[in-house]
């Protein structure tokens, strides 16, 4: 049974236990903003800064946990915006643990993702992605593919990467 939750930014280990995702996916090729060799300090550094920003109301970090309690996967909403963008949400930082692929987690993160941006006020999320495996997904949930923007970042070992953009309007019920 999957456990989707917004986090506490407070909660004792959540650094770690995000590291460890981001790590294994950054290890497995996952071009999201670091490169090889990405340790697991460094990534919890990562993780204290935007738990910091969800101290801040700047941003909502939700994880996907299996029946054990265990993180497997995680999201971000970025909601700080631009004063004339008070509407716009960016999703960040979609992750999944390579081991745990493939059963469900990445939707209910999106969906839970969607659901509090809108709970936010936002009502339109914009993301990228250098995953040519999340388009399903997606598309699935009613995103947009606007395009694409070739040699947008590096792999993590390295060469350059296209990310694709996409966008998906809400409207509250």
């Amino acid at each position: 049974m999957t456990r989707v939750r917004r986090v506490d930014p407070d909660e004792p280990g959540l650094e770690a236990s995000l590291a460890a995702v981001l790590v294994a996916c950054v290890e497995t090729g996952a071009s999201v903003g670091f490169m090889l060799p990405l340790e697991q300090v460094a990534a919890e550094h990562f993780w204290s800064r935007s738990l910091a920003a969800v101290a801040r109301g700047e941003r909502i970090v939700i994880v996907a946990e299996d029946a054990s309690g265990v993180v497997q996967g995680t999201v971000s909403v970025i909601l700080d915006a631009p004063e004339n963008q008070p509407h716009r949400g960016e999703i960040a930082k979609l992750l999944v643990h390579p081991a745990a692929r493939r059963q469900g987690f990445a939707d209910a993160l999106m969906a839970a993702a969607e659901t509090a941006a809108l709970a936010a006020g936002k009502t339109l999320l914009v993301l990228d992605t250098a995953n040519d495996g999340a388009a399903a997904l997606y598309h699935r949930r009613g995103w947009v593919r606007v395009g694409e923007i070739p040699g947008y970042a590096l792999l993590p070992a390295g060469g350059p990467v296209a990310t694709t953009l996409y966008y998906l309007q809400m409207v509250h019920p």
